[in-house]
């Protein structure tokens, strides 16, 4: 296929060219009937651009086929078989792929790393999770993607399981051995998917982590929103081989996702993709080269320690690390994650992206450059020299690895949608989940619905939001009360 070509933005061009009028939403017609206090903020090229995706973009049957080509360029830029573009974020696309894979009571070998909207796709599925364990780094509190051997010992148990579901890279960069999770699937005739919504890159360097389809993967979720240059809220999901039919997993797509896709979204996906298969080898020699001198220049600042292979891969942790991500741990301050990034957002306008009880990260694209750099660095030397002022004295409790796992007691479906009630958390103990508890970001739930709270995992979740944490999803966001399912 011709990768030069950009169908959806070619459409666009025509559209605008052809002098077309709309009789159809959007009722903004093109930005003529918007607020001019709201164009002159978001300006007119978004609603000149907001249009129809049917009637619009295409005519009424997409005889043109402008969606169908710009899928079919994206799955040959990246290697897959069939790809589908989603509006609605990852956390459509995730459900798509389960729901191809299981069904209602079928089981679903599941990494407990996995992100909120897998959770949010076990709960409206009704799909029973087997959880896999992740790779508990215990001196640093982190876990890692769960090894090839845990998913073949969770098969081994639950031979009847119908596929299973990994999440890597990480939020914090690390990757899990694909290939070898792969082969423990394929070996059993079942299909691997893979959640990669922070590896939209990964196809486009090699000098970055194996993405899912060379790795032999059936489904891949992909953000392009988080790691390239797409809008939010876009997502493109990647099939291959003949485990998950395509016309199946287009359908649970179009169970789920809207009528009104955004063409905005669209467009810039079609874009992104030009833009990596032209330029993308280049634009990530001067990335990978950018991260390493930052990661230098961070490690030299007293009190960071940026994590590194050395620190996150080996036996029984990572398998592979994304550079891009830079992890910094800053324990040595005695400084919550939390007031770091707090205080860098007030001080020095620096939004970071993950801040747990004891690291910072900084998120580095193709985008960036020594500009932002340099006001990164800036930025961490200033921290640096406040840390001792930004001590609160609240540590957070973190329980050790073996009792941040709660029992699966029933499943997370019966859970959310039973009688549920609401109690004060000291004596939710011993209680079952009725919604998801999760420090965000990253957004992996410390339990779930389902779940046997346990005091420790309480006090880990209070003793955050004293120091920091935000816990967005629950009903109480300070986590003085949880709902639970209610006794008999």
């Amino acid at each position: 296929m011709d990768q030069s070509k950009a169908p959806v933005l070619e459409a666009l061009t025509a559209y605008h060219e052809s002098g077309q009028i709309p009789f159809t939403p959007p009722g903004h017609k093109q930005g003529r009937g918007a607020d001019p206090r709201v164009r002159a903020v978001l300006g007119d090229a978004v609603f000149r651009s907001d249009v129809l995706a049917t009637s619009g973009l295409d005519d009424r049957t997409s005889s043109g086929g402008v969606l169908e080509e710009a899928q079919a360029l994206m799955a040959e830029a990246v290697g897959a078989e069939h790809a589908f573009f989603s509006t609605c974020g990852s956390s459509l696309s995730v459900k798509s792929a389960m729901l191809s894979v299981a069904g209602p009571h079928e089981k679903l070998l599941v990494g407990r790393d996995a992100h909120k909207s897998v959770v949010s796709g076990l709960i409206l599925s009704g799909i029973r999770p087997v959880w896999v364990d992740p790779q508990w780094d215990a001196e640093r509190h982190l876990a890692h993607a769960p090894s090839a051997a845990a998913f073949e010992a969770a098969f081994r148990e639950h031979p009847d399981a119908r596929g299973a579901l990994v999440t890597t890279p990480t939020p914090y960069g690390t990757c899990s051995d694909l290939a070898a999770i792969a082969e423990v699937c394929h070996r059993r005739g079942v299909p691997l998917i893979v959640d990669e919504a922070w590896g939209a890159h990964l196809p486009f360097h090699p000098d970055l982590p194996t993405w899912a389809m060379d790795a032999g993967a059936d489904v891949c979720v992909t953000s392009v929103h988080k790691m390239g240059s797409g809008l939010e809220q876009s997502s493109v999901f990647h099939l291959q081989g003949d485990l998950v039919r395509p016309e199946v997993l287009k359908s649970r797509e179009d169970l789920l996702g809207t009528t009104s896709p955004s063409v905005l979204v669209y467009a810039a996906l079609d874009g992104w993709r030009r833009q990596m298969v032209e330029h993308g080898k280049a634009l990530y020699d001067d990335a990978l080269a950018l991260a390493g001198q930052v990661r230098a220049r961070i490690d030299g600042i007293d009190g960071m320690r940026v994590h590194g292979r050395a620190d996150f891969c080996g036996p029984d942790l990572a398998a592979d690390l994304d550079p891009l991500q830079i992890i910094i741990d800053i324990s040595a301050w005695e400084v919550t994650g939390y007031r770091a990034a707090d205080w860098l957002r007030e001080r020095h306008r620096i939004n970071l992206h993950v801040a747990d009880h004891r690291r910072i990260s900084a998120q580095l694209t193709h985008a960036d450059d020594a500009d932002s750099a340099a006001v990164l660095l800036t930025a961490l030397s200033d921290l640096a020299a406040h840390a001792g002022s930004l001590r609160t004295g609240r540590p957070v409790e973190v329980p050790p690895p073996s009792r941040l796992r709660l029992e699966q007691a029933a499943l997370p479906r019966d859970a959310f949608f039973g009688p549920t009630e609401q109690v004060p958390w000291e004596e939710a103990e011993g209680r079952i989940a009725a919604e998801m508890l999760t420090p965000y970001p990253p957004g992996i739930p410390a339990a779930l619905p389902g779940e046997r709270l346990d005091k420790e995992v309480l006090r880990y979740l209070r003793s955050g939001v004293e120091a920091g944490m935000v816990v967005p999803d629950a009903v109480d966001t300070e986590a003085k009360s949880i709902r639970v399912v209610r006794e008999r």
